[in-house]
């Protein structure tokens, strides 16, 4: 099984596990659920994929290994920031709103 094929698995299985774990209350939509999903896979392949040629890049100039990481860690908390925030506006979409609430 290809990495590609496991990715798309292991998505489909945040996407059917975020609905339950979401579900708080009964107006839990199905597209926030999705969003969520998606982006805490975007999330997780970027910071993967900085770290992986932040690593490489040390490991071929170790004498450059402490900027690489301050530039790394920048980075990652950028890529953080953005999650939250973007987590913030998938948990607000309520697109079917319960009657009286």
């Amino acid at each position: 099984m290809n990495k590609f094929v496991k990715t798309v698995l292991m998505g489909f299985g945040v996407l059917l596990t975020a609905t339950p774990v979401m579900a708080a209350d009964s107006a839990v939509s199905f597209s926030g659920a999705f969003g969520t999903g998606l982006v805490v896979i975007g999330a997780a392949l970027g910071i993967g994929k900085l770290a992986s040629a932040a690593l490489e890049s040390m490991a071929r100039q170790p004498e450059v290994a402490g900027s690489i990481q301050t530039a790394m860690i920048i980075a990652a908390a950028l890529i953080e920031g953005f999650t939250f925030y973007a987590l913030f506006i998938c948990s607000g979409q309520n697109p079917w709103p319960v009657a009286g609430g």
